[in-house]
């Protein structure tokens, strides 16, 4: 069976970071397992803390995984400081991991900051450069490129600056509304860029959608697929799990999206 580890904080509601994760994994029949960079307190409302898991607790996360049930991709969600990016950036080393695909993580969809003072800088100088995907949405790759993006082939420069900066295979930029409506990814070793047109489905529950895009593509490279082919699948299952989490009726605020859609509507038979 192919296996994924998401590294990320949890969310005690369920929609985002390590819930949301291992809901993905299990939904493409990848095994998943997490390790934990915060505990945070949360719902579809907003986030009112957070607990930073300790540097030498993490590490030993990290040491328990790899080198027990190696994964064929991770995930790099929430990451609460610089110390743990740190501790992060060793254990890939350490472990020669594969497969990477980073979310860079800075806030939530209720607009919580989610990202420590210098946290930044340290995932620039010790992430980035190790990273087979990233998937910044637009706010983060203006900040990363240092470019503003207004239009599609904004979002290519961009891409293709923040891929040229810190040495990255790959960069996806998460379009959102902008026109032509969709995500653009661009490939530096083949110099290839992809538009993945979106659709624009009416509905407030969209928590944990960026966490769920990114782990759907760290399943794909998990299994073996091309970078391209695994953000075309991915942009289709997240898709699929906002229209079928549109009338969700979770939560007071911004509710989750369907994770698991494709398994509820086969349910296990107990009689």
């Amino acid at each position: 069976m192919n296996t994924a580890l998401t590294i990320a904080g949890s969310d005690c509601s369920g929609g985002a970071g390590i819930q949301a994760d291992l809901k993905t994994f299990a939904a493409h029949k990848v095994y998943g397992m997490s390790a934990i960079t915060a505990l945070t307190a949360q719902n579809t409302l907003g986030v009112t803390g957070i607990s930073e898991s300790s540097p030498e607790f993490f590490k030993a996360q990290l040491d328990a995984i790899f080198t027990d049930i190696y994964p064929d991709a991770v995930k790099i969600g929430m990451v609460a400081s610089k110390e743990l990016i740190e501790t992060i950036a060793d254990a890939l080393i350490t472990y020669k991991a594969k497969n990477i695909v980073l979310d860079p993580v800075m806030s939530a969809t209720s607009g919580d900051k989610l990202a420590a003072s210098g946290m930044i800088d340290a995932m620039c100088r010790e992430l980035l450069p190790k990273v087979t995907l990233l998937t910044p949405n637009i706010p983060e790759a203006e900040g990363l490129s240092g470019l503003k993006i207004a239009c599609i082939n904004d979002a290519g420069r961009a891409a293709r600056r923040i891929a040229a900066e810190y040495g990255i295979t790959a960069v996806l930029v998460k379009g959102g509304h902008l026109p032509p409506q969709g995500d653009l990814l661009f490939d530096s070793q083949s110099g290839k860029t992809w538009v993945f047109e979106g659709e624009h489905i009416d509905t407030p529950n969209t928590h944990g959608t960026g966490c769920t895009l990114s782990s759907a593509i760290a399943c794909g490279l998990a299994c073996g697929l091309t970078i391209d082919e695994s953000v075309r699948r991915a942009k289709s299952f997240i898709t699929a799990a906002i229209k079928e989490g549109a009338d969700y009726a979770i939560g007071h605020g911004h509710g989750a999206v369907n994770h698991l859609y494709n398994i509820i509507k086969n349910p296990i038979q107990w009689k």
